[in-house]
């Protein structure tokens, strides 16, 4: 009789495991919707390194770190997109020295020169699109754009951009470029759902 009640207990206490667990990845899958869509540049070559992201998300901002390296006298990527108050560091994999410098208001600094296999970081506390230069060589130029949340994405070489888990809500969405000005529009997103937008480039 003991057994059986020891049995029934645990038959018991694995099946409500198995149930929070459950629920706890359903309370997860839809937390937030996605956002998909295309970048319309009026100048195709224009369409990729566009930074897509949203205005007016309530909440609090998640900052985050990333890495801009230096390659065959290249920034790579060409264009990178954080929130407010995230690092970035600034690796040089090159075979040369290296300077990184930006006069940008968003962000004014200067790393100094630096050795091949030498990083160095950034802390950008500031939205807005910083221009990354190399006094050592004039040629390099590369972007920052610090965005004031978490919800943007760069656009591929296609064109294409996706900004997941956004709380569900209407907002404002536009991009930046570096070359052409964005149409602002508004997305609605939906808990669990995928919208998707056509954002336009144009001069």
């Amino acid at each position: 009789m003991e057994q059986q009640m020891m049995k029934s207990t645990s038959k018991f206490l694995k099946s409500a495991l198995l149930m929070t667990s459950f629920g706890f990845i359903a309370s997860n899958a839809f937390c937030g919707g996605t956002i998909t869509g295309t970048v319309d540049a009026s100048i195709p070559k224009y369409k990729t390194d566009a930074v897509v992201y949203l205005v007016g998300v309530k909440g609090p901002v998640v900052p985050h770190n990333a890495v801009v390296d230096q390659k065959s006298l290249v920034f790579v990527p060409h264009v990178t997109a954080v929130p407010v108050g995230s690092t970035v560091d600034f690796k040089n994999n090159d075979k040369v020295n290296h300077n990184i410098f930006s006069g940008s208001a968003a962000k004014k600094f200067n790393l100094g020169t630096y050795n091949p296999g030498m990083s160095k970081p950034v802390t950008f506390d500031k939205p807005g699109a910083i221009n990354l230069l190399c006094n050592v060589h004039s040629e390099m130029s590369g972007w920052v754009v610090v965005t004031e949340n978490q919800y943007a994405a760069v656009s591929e070489h296609d064109g294409k951009f996706t900004i997941n888990n956004v709380p569900a809500g209407t907002y404002k969405i536009t991009a930046w470029s570096e070359k052409l000005k964005a149409q602002e529009g508004t997305v609605t997103v939906v808990d669990g759902k995928t919208a998707n937008v056509t954002v336009k480039l144009a001069k």
